[in-house]
């Protein structure tokens, strides 16, 4: 499964057009997330980034230290053709498990649901060692199981309390009442605080 989830197959599922999680804009609770934090000054990381919308409306929203990283090369260059002249934005290719860096704050969308189950201990630990102390992680995670093989990959509220709380005080974890239709019911919001 992981050679399955890897490079090729994203570069393949962004070449082909292949990208069924894109929402072609930034999702309506990251957006809400994102207008109530007032320190602009804040260190924010966004793997797993794809097109990046929330990068987009970070800068639009006067943050200046916004990294983004995806480990497709397909995605990454059509980023830099659209974002680059961004000079407050680092855009990375790579692999986020081998990323180095430190941020107060970093957001999660349609990343978690796209790696292997296998790797989500895995997850949970560079997310925390990536944050500085009482450092944020919050975005959305998929509430339901789905039927057919992933990815997306699913869960639910109570294994991922048991999952993050190793790492992670868990300030928010609920079903999120401002999705975008076709996922109404289907996402939980969090925000976590690094132990």
């Amino acid at each position: 499964m992981a050679d399955f989830l890897g490079r090729d197959y994203w570069n393949q599922r962004y070449e082909s057009g292949q990208t069924g999680w894109d929402l072609g804009k930034i999702s309506p609770p990251l957006q809400a997330y994102i207008d109530q934090l007032e320190d602009k000054d804040i260190r924010i990381l966004i793997p797993g980034c794809g097109n990046a919308y929330e990068a987009e409306y970070l800068l639009r929203s006067g943050f200046h230290k916004v990294e983004v990283i995806d480990i497709a090369e397909n995605a990454v260059r059509k980023l830099k053709n659209h974002l680059g002249e961004h000079t407050l934005l680092k855009i990375t290719c790579g692999d986020f498990f081998k990323h180095t860096g430190t941020y107060d704050l970093i957001l999660e969308q349609t990343f978690f649901c796209a790696i292997d189950p296998s790797l989500r201990e895995e997850y949970v630990r560079k997310m925390s060692s990536l944050l500085v102390p009482e450092g944020k992680l919050a975005g959305l995670l998929f509430g339901v199981e789905f039927e057919n093989p992933g990815p997306p990959f699913g869960g639910d509220s109570a294994s991922y309390r048991k999952l993050f709380s190793k790492y992670f005080i868990i300030n928010k974890l609920e079903m999120a009442h401002n999705s975008v239709k076709p996922r109404l019911g289907n996402e939980l919001f969090f925000n976590f605080s690094r132990i």
